[in-house]
């Protein structure tokens, strides 16, 4: 119980702000609609997290927001779909997540190599930018017996190339797709590196892109066993070929797994989909989870930290945006080949 009291007492500073700030860019979005609560909610928090909010108190709860309101939004949102709905991308779709997430793991590890970073660096980069962000460099980190510090400089990296995409892939939607729900879920979906940017991103354009960016998100986390498998083959060492298993003896265990709030997610569609959800259910369903989606766009602001971004050096910014340029274009060029 005393564990339990300590571990609320260290998130409830942060969610109650992050709720605030939800709150505040709710009643901001009623002035101007245009711009919308999401738009609101990240813009505080940057502004906010960057001067006033800039604080460790409210660490754990920021993050605590961002990463768990996010998954139970997620499974929420299951209760809103049915299979059909998930199953409409269809074959293009799918072949055009795969497609994209090969070549963003080939073009995040050549630029990588290219810059002079180590192998194990490169492939987290490629696991980050192809997959989920920095959940897959969580999982695929032991794979490739990352050390600490390639660990958290790729999250950094990552997780900042995908905030400034975050931003800039609903504008490109609008010029391109004219914000029609398929294309413009597939670039937002095939192409962001967290489920939280997906979910923000496409706040932006409208909630019917909103749920089908994230079934497009949702099966590019589901292969991240098999990128995990991949990289398991490699030989991680500078020394050899990459494929190759030069020095190292056996294959390297792998744990990553399909995420509960994937599962969840499934379940709840399913059971949608069997029609055994009220539909008053699946409205608060609906109502709840978009609370939730604001309040972590309040905390995915305040966690960008102006900061960080001057720490990292020149060249490892420059390895993030030149990996998400040849995101944007392959999924650009696939959308154009694969889902016409």
């Amino acid at each position: 119980m005393t564990k339990w009291l300590t571990v609320v007492k260290e998130v409830l500073p942060g969610l109650v702000v992050c709720v605030i700030l939800g709150m505040l860019a709710k009643y901001a979005a009623t002035f101007l609609p245009a711009v919308g609560a999401a738009m609101f909610a990240i813009g505080f928090g940057i502004l906010l997290g960057n001067t006033l909010l800039d604080r460790p108190v409210f660490e754990r709860g920021s993050k605590f927001s961002e990463s768990r309101l996010l998954e139970y939004s997620i499974v929420l949102t299951g209760a809103t779909l049915n299979l059909g709905d998930v199953l409409s991308v269809g074959a293009g779709g799918l072949g055009f997540i795969l497609i994209q997430m090969g070549l963003t793991i080939a073009a995040a590890y050549l630029i990588g190599r290219a810059l002079g970073f180590g192998k194990k660096f490169s492939l987290l980069m490629c696991a980050g930018n192809a997959v989920c962000g920095s959940s897959a460099i969580a999982s695929v980190a032991p794979v490739v017996k990352a050390d600490g510090k390639d660990k958290g400089l790729s999250i950094t990296i990552v997780n900042v190339t995908g905030t400034f995409l975050m931003v800039l892939l609903p504008i490109l939607s609008g010029f391109v797709y004219q914000h029609e729900v398929l294309h413009t879920s597939a670039l937002i979906g095939g192409t962001l590196q967290s489920i939280g940017q997906v979910i923000a991103s496409a706040k932006f354009v409208s909630d019917p892109v909103v749920e089908m960016a994230t079934v497009f998100k949702i099966i590019r986390i589901i292969f991240l066993v098999l990128v995990a498998l991949l990289f398991s083959r490699m030989n991680t060492e500078e020394e050899g070929p990459l494929f190759a298993r030069g020095r190292q003896e056996g294959h390297a265990k792998v744990k990553a797994g399909v995420p509960w709030f994937i599962i969840g997610f499934f379940v709840l569609c399913v059971i949608n989909s069997l029609h055994l959800i009220p539909g008053i259910l699946s409205e608060g369903a609906h109502f709840v989870s978009s609370q939730f989606e604001i309040i972590a766009l309040a905390a995915i602001g305040m966690r960008v930290k102006f900061k960080v971004l001057l720490s990292e050096g020149p060249k490892a910014m420059l390895y993030g945006a030149l990996t998400g340029c040849c995101q944007v274009l392959f999924a650009l060029g696939l959308i154009f080949l694969l889902l016409r």
